[in-house]
């Protein structure tokens, strides 16, 4: 059965601010990789050949990086909305007549998701529509999915209270991974804005079609839209708490001697680390220079930054070609847009 996969990558990534201002959300550096390849990877891995990419904000810069997908094991096509319309059309417009079953993907998900499961486990209940759910502690920042004994989805409660999640017993949250059959072009209306939330999943309970819910119990998930959740995502990677990806390795560098780099950080090519300069837990990416007795902690640099003498970075953020100055601060949560200076002695 032929299969093909939609990336939703349409959004602003205004969550992830100042982060997405001059780069699309979809290719932000995870670990030094674009974002995106981890998804590429799950659906190479499930034999999922032809994958079109959704697009609205930024198109060129993640077209110009990903290039036609052969490098990566898919075959990449790419569309781009003419005006934002929302998750499910722009499925819709995606699919330009193609009656095909579709897997479709957020674009701001992390995860080790085995797709040949969930589309095995589609395919032995005769879906006309799978999603996959994921159990969080919290969830009333998510949709909230009731599902029978059979996996069935039963209704879906939008972003409840905590307290009343706990009384439902639910805390399976809506995971963005689904496979949908042909059929369900037909509940969106061409052209039109539609929401796989609001207007596809109660169109698909209300019609009664076979509509199944598949339960990612062991598999790694993190919705990244958020700075905390992106630094979050690169402490798991480097960690060893996702199973699957890639090894990450570090390029070459020209670093010190006195330096002291922990094994679980990785950095990226052409960095200059000076003399008696501390790096642990960090991503650090192309051309980061890390001045004398500067310390960065549990932290990710974008390329070409500068951090100078006697700085501390601590659990931050700091953004592509900015210039740290010396004897800065850089507390827990930190996130530094990209081109900024920080004066010297400045405490964030």
């Amino acid at each position: 059965m032929h299969m093909r996969a939609l990336i939703l990558a349409g959004g602003k990534g205004t969550r992830l601010r100042p982060l997405t201002v001059y780069t699309p959300k979809p290719i932000v550096p995870v670990v030094n990789r674009p974002f995106l390849l981890f998804q590429l990877d799950i659906l190479a891995k499930a034999g999922i050949k032809e994958v079109t990419l959704s697009l609205s904000y930024q198109p060129n810069k993640i077209e110009d990086l990903l290039g036609d997908g052969t490098d990566h094991g898919v075959h990449l096509s790419f569309v781009t909305e003419p005006s934002p319309m929302g998750t499910g059309g722009a499925y819709r417009f995606a699919s330009r007549g193609n009656r095909e079953t579709t897997i479709v993907l957020n674009g701001d998900i992390l995860t080790n998701a085995d797709i040949k499961r969930i589309t095995d486990f589609h395919r032995s209940k005769n879906a006309e529509a799978t999603i996959a759910l994921f159990p969080v502690p919290d969830p009333s920042n998510y949709g909230l999915v009731e599902t029978d004994q059979e996996g069935k989805v039963l209704r879906f409660i939008e972003k409840p209270s905590p307290e009343e999640a706990a009384a439902l017993g639910l805390n399976h949250i809506n995971a963005g991974i689904y496979v949908l059959e042909p059929s369900v072009l037909d509940l969106i209306p061409e052209g039109e804005n539609a929401s796989f939330e609001y207007d596809v999943f109660p169109k698909l309970l209300d019609s009664k079609k076979p509509f199944y819910a598949y339960l990612m119990d062991s598999e790694y998930w993190r919705d990244i839209g958020t700075p905390e959740s992106y630094l979050a995502a690169h402490h798991d990677l480097l960690a060893g708490k996702v199973d699957g990806v890639p090894d990450f390795e570090s390029g070459e560098s020209e670093t010190a001697t006195t330096a002291i780099i922990d094994s679980s950080s990785v950095i990226g090519e052409g960095c200059v680390i000076k003399p008696n300069a501390r790096i642990t837990n960090s991503v650090l990416g192309t051309g980061v220079h890390v001045e004398e007795k500067a310390v960065i902690t549990g932290s990710v640099i974008w390329p070409y930054t500068r951090i100078s003498t006697f700085s501390e970075v601590t659990d931050s953020i700091v953004g592509r070609g900015s210039h740290i100055g010396r004897n800065v601060t850089l507390r827990a949560g930190s996130v530094i847009g990209d081109k900024a200076t920080l004066p010297d002695y400045s405490k964030a």
